[in-house]
């Protein structure tokens, strides 16, 4: 199994990718690890698709947690058994990751890269709330249910994003 999570900062993308990893006995490769090195610095880009090329070439099943366009991104929807689409409205997203921070505050998460203390700020609110949400995205999210509609599952709150683990652990007894 090959999927593929995209989805707004804060809808929980992370927390499937791996809950996902898990059911499916598979890895997961989350890229904000990918993204940043210690510090929050980012990583070269040739560095970045070096690493995101060897893990699919490496990896006949996987999860990737992260939509990151420039990184294989075409390969990566065209490859994936499922494309799962993390479309909360921004006020979750913007709670969910308040929690997070409250959670991981002064620490690292598992699914960040060593070194990259969870933070909380008004840039990554604003993100959050509004230019994460531009139309360039909303296009690219509507392009990927045109193209491959059968293979789309778009999840835009709690309730469906529980009712579908259920089904996917229920589908795996």
């Amino acid at each position: 199994m090959k999927i593929a999570i995209i989805g707004y900062s804060g809808s929980g993308k992370s927390t499937l990718a791996k809950k996902l990893a898990d059911i499916y006995q598979t890895d997961v490769l989350h890229f904000d690890t990918v993204q940043f090195l210690p510090n929050w610095e980012i990583r070269s880009e040739e560095e970045k698709l070096k690493i995101t090329r060897e893990f699919l070439d490496s990896h006949d099943s996987w999860v990737i947690d992260g939509t990151y366009s420039k990184l294989c991104y075409e390969r990566r929807m065209e490859e994936a058994d499922e494309i799962i689409m993390l479309l909360f409205n921004r006020f979750s997203c913007f709670f969910r990751a308040l929690r997070r921070y409250r959670k991981y505050k002064n620490t690292t998460r598992p699914d960040m890269a060593e070194g990259c203390n969870e933070k909380f700020d008004f840039d990554f609110a604003t993100w959050i709330l509004w230019r994460g949400r531009s139309r360039k995205t909303k296009d690219r999210h509507k392009s990927l249910i045109s193209k491959y509609g059968e293979k789309v599952v778009v999840i835009k709150n709690q309730k469906q994003l529980d009712e579908y683990i259920k089904e996917v652990e229920k589908s795996q007894k």
